[in-house]
């Protein structure tokens, strides 16, 4: 499976696995629900890096930092549950899980999964944004805009 692919799938996973929990915690109190989440996507996170890129070191927001991911080549950059309040309370859908991988000075692939959207945002390759025109068009008046903002 290729790194982007990699990203996209636990990203999804963990999403799903989020959503698990927020079912199995819903009459529990928001400080467990907060904790379960963090620590179930960051547990999973984990296991699935260490079993399909055990070479590779991770930096996890829930996890203790290794050093040895500062001289590593590859190194996973994971948020396992980006807006943990937002997660536990109920009908909120703006929390994600965010998987990426930086290699030799460069971020290389990622995902955002958005779970309670059941969307998972993944960049195949890194784009490269195109190039600023040579003279850029301004609107200055939020009032009387320019026909061409129109």
């Amino acid at each position: 499976m290729s790194d982007d692919d990699l990203a996209a799938t636990l990203a999804t996973e963990a999403g799903r696995l989020l959503l698990d929990v927020r079912r199995e915690f819903a009459d529990a109190s928001v400080d467990d629900r907060k904790a379960a989440g963090d620590q179930r996507s960051h547990d999973f996170l984990m296991a699935a890096l260490a079993a399909e890129r055990p070479d590779d070191a991770v930096l996890s927001e829930e996890g203790a930092d290794d050093p040895v991911r500062l001289s590593s080549r590859r190194v996973w950059i994971v948020d396992p549950l980006d807006g943990t309040r937002e997660f536990s309370e109920p009908g909120r859908d703006d929390w994600a899980v965010h998987v990426a991988l930086w290699q030799d000075g460069e971020l290389v692939a990622g995902a955002v999964a958005l779970p309670a959207q059941g969307v998972t945002l993944a960049t195949p390759t890194v784009a490269t944004p195109p190039a600023a025109p040579q003279h850029p068009r301004i609107v200055v008046s939020r009032t009387r805009p320019p026909d061409i903002a129109m």
